[in-house]
């Protein structure tokens, strides 16, 4: 859609495409409001696409006494199983318990014991040593006392942020992707009249008019609205994550364990058919406009800590298949390590101006409705939405005519789109309708994404829409002549764009996706494609006129 399309007035402009801005759209919309989403990059393309994928109450926030916050946690990660089957799905965890290990057994059994009343249900128990090994062969056998098994869940979070947005337009909302907030519009009194917006590829602009704004940009809020509280504030932390093929690293459930070096916990989880090591916890000094790299140290540290707990597999680092990191919008109010900030939200008001931030993937929709409170002084007459309803539209299991497709395929589908996946399968063709090797994705999500949910790039669809990007090596380049054969009707690039958008591609998978030791090689090969294609040149250089062009403008 262009800028110029839209309409001019809103009730409620939402700033933020991650997973924050679209529970918040997603609300809204089921209060009839009129409202808007806009994302300066693509939906998902922060925090919300480059989470650990786990959706869970947060076993720490027991020990460091913050019992009302893993509640509410646990409530929503229980509704969200309820409510997006085939999205969010029950994951079990192996707690291993070690001679002289902190926290040990006892005060474990008494933070899984009150986990489990929290969820209604208890859920976890002890295995002996024996038994343990017998489901962790692999297991570092040495002081092994046993071990719990508890359960949590995980997601694929990018498409959880996508089923929010798809739903919420559906009800009548809008979202835009690159379109960029460059002004918060106030009147002579200060308060909130609107914001000036820029599509970040076209540089077309124009003004949106709306009494209040809701800035959920995470790690970016203070752009928009500095702290209004002098001892605290945002404090960008890195999470680092390796992929490994099940082959290399064979768990059909999740192992925590506490880190050899800081004692920290660290996961191996299975997800999308892979298994996912995670995560590392650093101050992110890097710009926020750069997609985070992991670095060195950190994939080392991970790689430690599989090492000492399941000794026996021998895997290194040249078996992962993709590393990524996502930056987390954490409130510090003290000098704390980044493993000990609290994953609190806050709300800002400011004539408004509404800010969220803080908070955790699980406990989204808790954000939502504490910002739309917030708002509501600055909205038309609302009632604000029954906390009891789902917020996703109900789906069958499986329809009458299932394509030869299987139970657990159409739940998959369902959880992903929705009731669209009736039409996804429906306009398939019969051979898309098969799983992509090394993953869980049929070839038939890749049009049907393509043609509704705003591609702009290559790395929209490979790396967030779907996920094959991560899960097949080298970024899934072996599938590309099938891609495009696949996704042209629906992407009507000219031949020299496919090229361009698969070199930039490649080359942003190898700076951002790839090990550090293997960024350099990537890069060059990839500037060298760049500078052989005439197209991707003079795409470049338009891009830097425009910006020059703006730059004067301004000035």
């Amino acid at each position: 859609m262009s800028l110029h399309d839209l309409q001019k007035t809103w009730d409620l402009i939402v700033i933020g495409g991650g997973i924050t801005g679209a529970g918040i759209l997603r609300e809204a919309a089921r209060m009839g409001l009129r409202v808007i989403l806009l994302e300066q990059k693509d939906f998902a393309w922060g925090t919300s696409s480059r989470s650990s994928k786990l959706v869970h109450g947060g076993l720490r926030y027991i020990k460091e006494g913050h019992l009302m916050m893993t509640k509410t946690a646990v409530e929503e990660r229980d509704r969200l199983l309820a409510e997006a089957p085939g999205l969010v799905e029950t994951l079990g965890f192996f707690l291993p318990v070690y001679e002289e290990q902190k926290p040990g057994k006892r005060i474990l059994k008494v933070g899984l014991t009150i986990y489990d009343i929290m969820g209604h249900k208890r859920r976890h128990r002890f295995l002996g040593a024996a038994e343990l090994m017998e489901k962790l062969p692999h297991l570092n056998p040495i002081g092994l006392k046993g071990g719990f098994l508890y359960y949590d869940a995980q997601v694929d979070d990018s498409r959880l942020v996508l089923r929010l947005i798809t739903e919420s337009m559906t009800s009548g909302a809008e979202a835009l992707n690159y379109t960029m907030v460059t002004e918060i519009l106030r009147n002579t009194d200060g308060n909130v009249v609107g914001v000036k917006i820029e599509d970040t590829e076209t540089h077309d602009g124009r003004n949106l008019y709306a009494s209040a704004i809701i800035n959920a940009t995470g790690c970016w809020a203070e752009k928009l609205h500095p702290s209004p509280e002098p001892q605290r504030y945002l404090r960008p932390l890195r999470g680092s994550h390796l992929l490994f093929p099940a082959s290399t690293l064979p768990i059909s459930e999740g192992l925590g364990f506490n880190h050899p070096v800081d004692n920290r916990y660290v996961f191996i989880v299975p997800w999308e058919g892979a298994v996912l090591v995670g995560s590392t916890d650093v101050d992110h000094d890097e710009g926020l406009t750069l997609e985070p790299t992991a670095t060195q140290p950190e994939l080392d540290y991970l790689m430690q800590g599989v090492h000492a707990i399941l000794p026996s597999l021998n895997i290194s680092l040249e078996d992962c298949i993709a590393v990524f990191a996502g930056v987390r919008p954490v409130l510090s109010g003290g000098n704390c390590s980044p493993s000990e900030e609290s994953r609190e939200h806050a709300v800002w008001t400011d004539n408004g101006l509404i800010t969220v931030t803080g908070g955790k993937l699980t406990t989204f929709r808790r954000l939502a409705w504490d910002a739309l409170k917030a708002a509501k002084p600055f909205l038309p007459p609302i009632k604000l939405p029954d906390k009891k309803d789902s917020i996703f539209t109900e789906v069958l299991i499986k329809p009458e005519n299932d394509h030869g497709l299987s139970v657990g395929i159409w739940k998959r589908l369902y959880g992903r789109y929705g009731k669209s996946a009736d039409e996804l399968v429906q306009t398939a063709r019969s051979e898309d309708l098969a799983v992509i090797p090394g993953t869980q994705t049929l070839w038939a999500e890749l049009p049907f994404v393509a043609q509704n949910e705003q591609i702009r790039h290559l790395d929209d669809l490979l790396l967030r829409r779907v996920r094959i990007g991560l899960l097949i090596p080298h970024g899934a380049n072996m599938h590309f002549r099938r891609i495009r054969k696949i996704c042209k009707n629906a992407l009507p690039w000219s031949r020299r764009r496919w090229k361009a958008e698969q070199s930039r591609y490649l080359e942003q998978w190898n700076h951002t996706y790839t090990l550090p030791t293997q960024r350099s090689e990537g890069i060059a090969a990839g500037k060298r494609k760049f500078f052989r294609n005439p197209d991707a040149v003079l795409r470049f250089i338009h891009h830097k006129i425009l910006s020059l062009r703006r730059q004067r403008q301004t000035v």
